[in-house]
């Protein structure tokens, strides 16, 4: 498992790194991605976030950078997890143009697991986001996220399990006048994502594949890689 891992990676150096003036929504781009959680002394409070960075390419062509964290709590007797966050996002140009956009986000979010049978293990999350983004009115977004994991070996991911790892995440518009006589679709995007993880210890595991994200107007494909840290 380690060698397919190693060799997984070492791929990636191999891809041809284009850096065209425009880059093709069919070229393959990368988004690279820490996500970490925490409870305070293992209190019902704690904190999560992820730090991403994410290219029009595999590498080189910024597309985002994206630092976002939260408070956390969990209600006794409850599986729910609930989430007030902000996030910071600086969206790139492709090709040449170093041009960005700033974005600023207060969020907030509930989320869920659910095991069906021995093996699948499902995740679902709810998130409303409050965008403040450069030269555009303050707006809103609705998201929700299914996640699923399934163990390859044995019924529970434990160190040294081999995983596959699956998400769906729909995003929908709330207001969709956003300024300057400028308008957005209610239906905002979808990421359908495939990948292969593995549990490396008790608190770190990395997962590898691909998400397709669907606009009204296009659709691209992304490399994922992503190291998840319980701290």
């Amino acid at each position: 498992m380690k060698q397919f891992i190693l060799l997984l990676l070492g791929s990636i150096l191999f891809i041809p790194n284009r850096t065209e003036a425009q880059v093709d929504s069919n070229d393959l781009g990368a988004w690279y991605m820490y996500v970490y959680n925490a409870s305070f002394n293992e209190s019902q409070w704690g904190i999560q976030g992820d730090f991403q960075h994410r290219n029009f390419n595999i590498l080189g062509d910024l597309q985002q950078i994206l630092m976002r964290s939260g408070i956390t709590y969990r209600p006794k007797n409850s599986p729910l997890k609930l989430v007030v966050g902000y996030a910071n996002i600086t969206t790139g140009t492709p090709g040449e143009s170093k041009a960005t956009v700033v974005e600023n986000r207060i969020y907030q979010e509930t989320s869920f697991p659910i095991k069906l049978g021995k093996r699948i293990y499902t995740n679902h999350r709810f998130r409303y986001e409050l965008r403040y983004i450069d030269r555009q009115n303050p707006r809103t977004r609705y998201r929700y996220n299914l996640f699923l994991n399934i163990p390859l070996k044995g019924e529970v991911i434990v160190p040294k399990t081999p995983y596959l790892a699956f998400y769906n995440e729909l995003f929908i518009n709330g207001q969709r006048n956003i300024g300057n006589n400028q308008l957005v679709d209610f239906f905002d995007r979808n990421r359908l994502y495939g990948a292969l993880g593995y549990s490396i210890n008790e608190s770190l595991k990395m997962q590898l594949g691909i998400m397709r994200q669907t606009t009204n107007i296009d659709g691209k494909n992304q490399l994922q890689l992503s190291f998840h840290h319980s701290l």
